[in-house]
This record gives structure tokens, C-alpha cells and sequence, in this order.
């Protein structure tokens, strides 16, 4: 096996060396012959010169997901496993992928069946179908990057869950990032789709013009939709008749009972219906769902004000369904945009964006929306140290940020970190970025 690595440092050449001890070979410069087989990390754009090479010169370039299908499949054609055939349930959307994903591992295993998550959270699928354990459900969440490069998949059953600007920098534009994301329903035996989605519209008359699709939504579900009735989640789409509708769940069932999460529940209820479980382990499994860190996570309530913790906001799309969940809020964001457009974001939420801290490589585009849109609100910048280098500068940054943002808080207000934006400039992930939100509230208010 050949490794292909652009970014020459300490920490890659660790790395680099470990790949050596297990017989890899790793190339930190672009080769001049490619294998037949190139399996891309999500991180290289179509466009990198490393792929651009290997396409050149005849090499299949595929996703680690696809690859692991395709070894997945083999095995099933050859008679591997007593003739066992996995079931393979994606996952896809700009936000609530792994919020979903756990929601239908959770119902599954409510169910009694063998089902992981795996995919762009959690464990990659090629360790799963590789491993010694035959797990019959694969729970896939879905990445737009992974999906570009995959063209075998035939999933058992697929659900989009919404559309909005992300990841335009590594696509090109808001087309190229929508197709890739209606490639999870090539192949696939059942399509779910939101159709409450302004933006995949067009995508949804398509589909149902080509194929049989179902589809969820907030309001009173008609024939072939799971929806709601008033506090009931409701499905009338595989109930086997057009008058017969079956509730499946409850709101006070879903953690929280926020719109947007309640959409990742249907999307997660219609996934498992299309597997033939029954509404009991759907109710079950989403009241045993706890939320993962880093989404809408309270972090302490002090004197009044609220802090909390939504790190995994970063894009406008999820960073808008957090702002809608309170009345009056300090707003953390910056970091990286990634091309997404934040006007219309502070349109949406200017009314309840009180004052707003801003840090990151583009925290100009967010101050000129906030200027516009929200004149009002105050606005701070906070630098980084620069006397300060690595994690110490990270956390320093962090500190910096929540005092600033205590200062302006004040009783009936909620300090919120939902950036809108990655955070890889400052950061080492969204989740670090959210352990150091944390850890620098539980200081300020005493408790670190």
C-alpha cells in the first residue's frame, strides 16, 4: 500500500513512521506512477494535483466508503459470512447527520438488531466489514466529499436531510455540493427526503418524476409522508394503506424537542420503518438517544445567563437552528466560512443577536453582516496571543473569548458558541474548540 501525504511536518512524519512499521509506503511528494486504485481522503478537493495526476493517467479514484461496499459486496457474492447480507442504511444532509445516524442505531438496537454507526462519524466502515464481528446494519453517515467520490453505492435506504451553503470552497458551488449530495440515492431501494426544504424542492419533483420517494415534514402528513399531529410523530407511508396512519413516537420523546431535531427524528423513524421495525422500538430507542456533545449543550447558568456550548455549528444553516432556540444571545462565531454566505443568516437573526464576539480567519465577514443587517449589535474581536503556540494559544484564546463575552452578558441573556464557521485556523476541531468553550465557562463561574 502506498500513502500519499502534502503536509510534511513533525506530527505527519509520527505518523508516517507507524504507517511504515505496519508495511505502508508512505510519499510526501506528488508521484510520478500512480496504482490502478486511488482511495482519497474526504480532506483532497477534486481539483488537488495529486487526483488530477492519478485520474490522468487511468487510476479509479474512489471513497474509503465505496471501497468498503465494494469489499463488503464481494464477500457476500463469494458466500462469506453463511450467505449473510449486510444491510446498509446512509445518511446525509448539511446538518443532523450524526445526530440521525444515532438516532436510528439507537432504534435499532431498541429492536434487538446488530447495528453500529459508522461512515464520516465515528468508525470508518472499512474497519467494520473487515473486522472479525458480522454486524447485519450499517448506520452510514454520509459526507458530501465522500459521496463525490462514490458511484457503486446501492444502500438499502437513504435519507437527505436538508440543503444549505457548506463546504462551497472544496465543491465549487451550491450545484456541485447538491449533486454530490443526491448521490446517496443512486441505487438505493428506498429515498427519504425533506420536503419541507425550500432548496431541495426541485430535487424532490425530480426524484418523485423518476421513482417512488417518501418524504418528512413538520406539518400533518399526507399519503407517503411521516409527519406531525399535533404532539405525535406520524407515519403514512409504510403503514401498507392510504388511510391508515401510525404513530410512531412522541414529542417529549425527542432530546431536544427543538424543530430541527424533531425533523432528524422523522428522517430517523422513517429509515427504520423502511427496515420493517415496529413503532414500540422507534418510541424506545429515541427516548434511550442522548444528544453527543458539542450540540446546543449546556455548559452552566450563572446569575441568569445561560452558556452554551453548540461548537458543532459550523455552517449559518445549523448555526440558525441554534440562534432560534433563544430570545437573547451573545453570539461566538468566526473561524473559517468555507464560502457560505452569513448575510442571510444575521437577516434571519438579528432581533435576537444582542451582542456577538467574533474570532477566526474570517470574522470580517461576519462583522460586515452584523454592521448591515443588525446594526445594534455590539461587536468584539478577540485576537489570538501570539506570544502563545499551540494548545496553550488555543485555550488562551478561549479564556480571552468568554470574558469578553461575560462582560456583555447580562441576566436573561444566553452566551452561545455556534460558530457558523470550521474551526481548523485555530483549532483542532470542532470538538476541541467546544472542550475549550467548556473548560474556560467552568473557570469563569468557578467550577474548573
Amino acid at each position: 500500500m502506498r500513502v500519499f501525504e502534502e503536509r510534511d511536518d513533525e506530527h505527519h512524519r509520527e505518523v508516517a513512521a507507524e504507517l511504515e512499521r505496519l508495511g505502508a509506503q508512505i510519499e510526501f511528494v506528488i508521484p510520478a506512477h500512480f496504482p490502478q486504485l486511488v482511495i482519497t481522503s474526504p480532506g483532497w478537493k477534486p481539483d488537488h494535483p495529486v487526483l488530477r495526476a492519478a485520474i490522468a493517467q487511468g487510476a479509479q479514484v474512489m471513497s474509503e466508503i465505496e471501497c468498503a461496499f465494494l469489499h463488503d459486496r464481494k464477500e457476500f457474492l463469494e458466500g462469506k459470512h453463511q450467505g449473510a447480507r449486510r444491510r446498509w442504511i446512509g445518511i446525509t444532509g448539511t446538518n443532523g447527520k450524526t445526530t440521525t445516524v444515532g438516532m436510528v442505531e439507537s432504534i435499532f438496537k431498541a429492536a434487538g438488531l446488530d447495528a453500529i454507526a459508522c461512515g464520516n462519524v465515528g468508525t470508518p466502515a472499512i474497519t467494520i466489514v473487515t473486522g472479525e464481528h458480522f454486524y447485519e446494519y450499517l448506520i452510514v453517515e454520509l459526507s458530501s466529499f465522500q459521496l463525490h467520490w462514490s458511484s457503486a453505492l446501492e444502500l438499502d435506504a437513504a435519507a437527505l436531510l436538508n440543503i444549505d451553503d457548506d463546504h462551497l470552497d472544496w465543491h465549487g458551488d451550491f450545484s456541485a455540493y447538491l449533486d454530490a449530495k443526491l448521490k446517496i440515492f443512486d441505487g438505493a431501494k428506498v429515498v427519504l427526503i425533506n420536503s419541507d426544504d425550500p432548496r431541495l424542492h426541485d430535487a424532490t419533483v425530480a426524484l418523485a418524476a423518476q421513482r417512488e420517494i417518501t418524504t418528512f415534514t413538520l406539518q400533518v402528513p399526507q399519503y407517503g409522508q411521516l409527519g406531525l399531529v399535533e404532539d405525535l410523530l406520524v407515519d403514512r407511508a409504510f403503514t401498507g394503506s392510504q388511510t391508515v396512519a401510525t404513530e410512531v413516537a412522541t414529542l417529549a420523546e425527542i432530546n431536544p424537542p427543538a424543530p430541527h431535531n424533531v425533523a432528524n427524528a422523522l428522517a430517523a423513524a422513517g429509515l427504520a420503518r423502511a427496515m420493517g421495525i415496529s413503532p414500540e422500538y422507534i418510541s424506545a430507542g429515541l427516548r434511550a438517544f442522548t444528544p453527543g456533545h458539542h450540540r446546543i449543550e449546556k455548559i452552566a447558568d450563572l446569575d441568569g445567563v445561560l452558556w452554551v456550548n453548540d461548537s458543532k455549528a459550523t455552517n449559518p444553516h445549523a448555526t440558525n437552528a441554534a440562534l432560534a432556540a433563544f430570545d437573547s444571545v451573545i453570539w461566538i462565531a468566526g473561524g473559517l466560512a468555507k464560502g457560505a454566505d452569513i448575510s442571510n443568516l444575521v437577516k434571519r437573526r438579528s432581533r435576537q443577536i444582542k451582542g456577538a464576539v467574533l474570532i477566526g480567519t474570517d470574522r470580517e465577514i461576519i462583522r460586515e453582516a452584523l454592521e448591515k443587517y443588525s446594526p445594534n449589535t455590539r461587536i468584539l474581536l478577540v485576537d489570538e496571543d501570539a506570544q502563545l503556540t499551540g494548545e496553550e494559544r488555543s485555550r488562551q484564546l478561549m479564556r480571552d473569548v468568554v470574558l469578553a463575552a461575560s462582560r456583555m452578558a447580562q441576566s436573561g441573556d444566553c452566551v452561545l458558541l455556534a460558530p457558523a464557521c470550521a474551526s481548523m485556523d485555530q483549532f483542532q476541531s470542532y470538538a476541541h474548540r467546544g472542550e475549550l468553550f467548556g473548560d474556560a465557562v467552568r473557570e469563569l463561574v468557578g467550577e474548573g
